[in-house]
C-alpha cells in the first residue's frame, strides 16, 4: 500500500496541531469537552508560494478559527493560508 502525501497549492500550509496538556498549572485533569482548540501546531508541508516564511517542522502559533480541518490516516490536520499563521516559536536552550 502506498503512502498518501499533501502537497500544499498556492500559499497554504499543512498543520499538524499539537495537543493541549490534559492537566491545568494546578494539577485537575481536564475532560476533552473543556479543552480549547489548538492554536499551536507543527508544519507539516507548505506550499510552492516564495513568500511563505516558515518551512518543514518549524513550530507555529495560527489564528485560533482557522484553516480546513480534516483527518486521514488518524492524524488531525489543518490546511490553512499562510496568512493564518500569526508567528514562529523559537525555543532557546538554557
Amino acid at each position: 500500500m502506498s503512502e498518501i502525501k499533501i502537497q500544499p497549492l498556492g500559499s497554504r500550509v499543512l498543520i499538524r496541531p499539537l495537543e493541549q496538556e490534559a492537566r491545568t498549572a494546578s494539577g485537575l485533569l481536564l475532560p476533552e469537552t473543556a479543552k480549547e482548540k489548538p492554536q499551536m501546531g507543527l508544519v507539516v508541508a507548505v506550499g510552492d508560494d516564495e513568500e511563505i516564511k516558515v518551512k518543514v517542522n518549524d513550530k507555529v502559533i495560527f489564528a485560533k478559527y482557522s484553516g480546513t480541518e480534516f483527518k486521514m490516516d488518524g492524524q488531525e490536520y489543518l490546511l490553512m493560508d499562510a496568512n493564518d499563521i500569526l508567528g514562529k516559536v523559537i525555543e532557546e536552550a538554557a
